[in-house]
C-alpha cells in the first residue's frame, strides 16, 4: 500500500469514513514508512509508537460508534520539537534540554487531541529554531528527500522533510522569519505562516515572542486548510492571541474569484536565482491569463528587513533563552563548582554555536550603550515596514513573490557563512515583522530537480484569500502530485 504514503489527508479521511482502512492500519503504515526512510531522511528526533497506536485504536472505536471528531480524526500528524506535548520530549533540538519531558500540552496540541488527530512523533529542527537548513540541530542533520545531499531548509526542516517523504501526511512547524515557508519551498510542499495571533503560542518554546507563529505543513492546499481549521482560535493563556472569527477555510478556498495581485519590485532584485525568477514569472503569467489584475508595487523598506529582523529577533532570543540556566530544568554542568559556574558552564555545554552567536548579538544590542542605536532604531524601521504593507494593501488583495531566492543548497555549503545563511530568509522575514499571513506552494523544479517555492502574502486574518488564490494555481499545476523517489 505504498501509494498511501503520498495520499492527501483529505483522501485518507475519506478512506477512513468509507472504512476501507482503519486508523490503526493507517498509523502502522506510516510508522513503517518512517522506519524505512528515516536512515536517509532523519526527520524525526523521536517516535512514540505505542502511544500513536493507542490513540489510533481510540479513533477507530469512536468511528465505530458514529462519534467521529472531525476530518482529521485518525490521521497521523508530525510535531516540530518546539511545541509542548504532555509526556513527550521537548528538546528544541538542543543538548540543554536533552532529557526534558513536557508536563503539559500546547494549545495546538489540545486542539489536535480534540480533533482526534494522531501526534506521531517529534520532528527535527535547527536548535531553538535558529537556522535555515536544519544543520544546527544538536542531534542530527535532516536531508532533503528530493536529493539527500541537499538541505531541507529550516528551521522546520524536519516537518517539511517528513511530509515530503511520506512519513506523515500533515505536520506542525513554527515560523519566526520564514521557518515554515522556506523549508516548504525547499521540499516542494505547502506551508502556511498564519497571522500573528491567529494560532495560540501557548506551549511554543519561544525564540522571538513578537515574531513566532505556529503553522501547518501539508502536501496540498486543501489539507493546509484542514489543519489550519483545527489549530486556529483564541486562547486566553496567550496575551497576544486574537479573538478573531474563524471562517470555514475548506469552503472558502474553492471559491473562484479574481484578485488584485501585487508584484513587489524589491523581491525580484539581485540575488534571485534565474530558474527561480523564471518559475515565478510563469506563475504571474498564469494569473494574468486567468483574469487576475497584476499590479507592480513597491515595498521600499525591504532592504532593511534582514538587519532589522536580526536585531529584534536576537534581542528577544537572548531574553527568552535566559531561562535555561542549569538550575531549574535544563542541563547542569558536572564541572560546575559554584553558582556562577552552574550558569556559565551549563550554557556553554548545552547551547550550540549558532544559539550562542545569537544570544551574544542580542545581548549586545540590548546593552545600555547600544539600545538606542540598534534595538530602538530597529523597532522604528519595523514600523516603516508595516506601513509599506498597509499602503500596498490599499491597492492590492495579495502580494506574490518567490519564497526563497534560491532552491535548496547543499549540506555544508553555507554552515560556516552565517551571513549567507541569513540571506536565505530575505523574502520571508518582512512578513513576520509585519505580523501578516503568508504561504508557500511549489511552482516548478530547477534543472537539478529541486523544488521552487511561490509565496503569497495577505492582509491580516485573510488566510482564506491566500488559500483560495493558491488553490487556483494548484488545480492546474498540481505539483503536489510530484513525489521524491527515496
Amino acid at each position: 500500500m505504498e501509494e498511501l504514503f503520498f495520499k492527501s489527508a483529505e483522501d485518507l479521511s475519506k478512506m477512513l469514513t468509507q472504512k476501507s482502512i482503519s486508523s490503526v492500519e493507517l498509523t502502522q503504515i506510516f510508522l513503517q514508512r518512517t522506519k524505512t526512510v528515516e536512515p536517509k531522511i532523519q526527520a524525526f528526533l523521536s517516535l512514540d509508537e505505542e502511544k500513536s497506536l493507542r490513540q489510533a485504536k481510540a479513533s477507530d472505536e469512536r468511528r465505530s460508534k458514529g462519534q467521529v471528531l472531525g476530518p482529521i480524526d485518525g490521521i497521523p500528524v508530525g510535531i516540530k520539537d518546539v511545541i509542548a506535548e504532555k509526556g513527550q520530549p521537548l528538546t528544541c533540538a538542543s543538548k540543554i534540554l536533552e532529557h526534558y519531558i513536557s508536563p503539559y500540552d500546547a494549545m495546538v496540541m489540545e486542539h489536535l487531541h480534540r480533533a482526534g488527530a494522531i501526534p506521531m512523533g517529534r520532528l527535527n529542527l535547527d536548535e531553538f529554531a535558529m537556522g535555515s537548513s536544519t544543520e544546527n540541530s544538536a542531534y542530527q542533520k535532516t536531508h532533503n528527500p528530493w536529493n539527500l545531499e541537499y538541505v531541507p531548509g529550516g528551521s522546520s526542516g524536519g516537518s517539511a522533510a517528513a511530509v515530503c517523504a511520506g512519513e506523515v501526511p500533515l505536520a506542525l512547524g513554527s515560523d519566526t522569519g520564514g521557518s515554515i515557508r522556506q523549508p516548504a519551498a525547499c521540499c516542494g510542499i505547502a506551508g502556511l505562516k498564519p497571522t500573528y495571533g491567529l494560532v495560540s503560542r501557548y506551549g511554543l518554546s519561544a525564540l522571538a515572542s513578537s515574531l513566532d507563529q505556529i503553522g501547518p505543513f501539508a502536501r496540498n492546499i486543501t489539507d493546509l486548510g484542514l489543519l489550519l481549521q483545527v489549530i486556529a482560535g483564541y486562547d486566553n493563556r496567550d496575551s497576544t492571541s486574537c479573538n478573531a472569527k474563524i471562517p470555514d477555510y475548506g469552503q472558502l478556498l474553492k471559491q473562484q474569484q479574481s484578485y488584485r495581485i501585487g508584484i513587489p519590485k524589491e523581491y525580484f532584485s539581485e540575488g534571485i536565482d534565474g530558474e527561480v525568477h523564471q518559475a515565478i514569472e510563469n506563475a504571474i503569467s498564469f494569473y494574468r491569463k486567468n483574469g487576475h489584475s497584476i499590479i507592480d508595487i513597491s515595498l521600499p523598506h525591504t532592504p532593511y528587513a534582514i538587519p532589522v529582523y536580526y536585531i529584534i529577533m536576537t534581542a528577544e532570543a537572548s531574553s527568552n533563552l535566559a531561562r535555561f540556566d542549569g538550575i531549574r530544568y535544563s542541563h547542569r554542568s558536572s564541572a560546575a563548582t559554584n553558582a556562577t559556574d552552574i550558569y556559565s558552564k551549563s550554557r556553554a555545554e548545552g547551547f550550540g554555536s549558532e544559539v550562542k552567536r545569537r544570544i551574544i548579538l542580542g545581548t549586545y544590542v540590548l546593552s545600555s550603550d547600544h539600545l538606542d542605536a540598534y534595538y530602538v532604531r530597529a523597532q522604528k524601521v519595523r514600523t516603516r515596514i508595516c506601513e509599506d504593507f498597509a499602503k500596498a494593501f490599499e491597492t492590492v488583495d495579495v502580494i506574490l513573490s518567490p519564497t526563497s531566492p534560491t532552491t535548496a543548497f547543499k549540506l555544508g555549503e553555507k554552515i560556516n557563512d552565517p551571513l549567507q545563511m541569513y540571506l536565505s530568509d530575505i523574502c520571508t522575514v518582512s512578513i513576520n515583522l509585519a505580523g501578516l499571513p503568508a504561504l508557500s506552494i511549489p511552482c516548478g523544479f530547477s534543472k537539478a530537480g529541486l523544488p521552487i517555492g511561490l509565496q503569497f502574502i495577505g492582509k491580516a486574518f485573510h488566510e482564506a484569500e491566500l488559500l483560495s488564490i493558491a488553490y487556483q494555481f494548484e488545480k492546474v499545476y498540481d505539483f503536489a502530485k510530484c513525489f521524491p523517489v527515496i
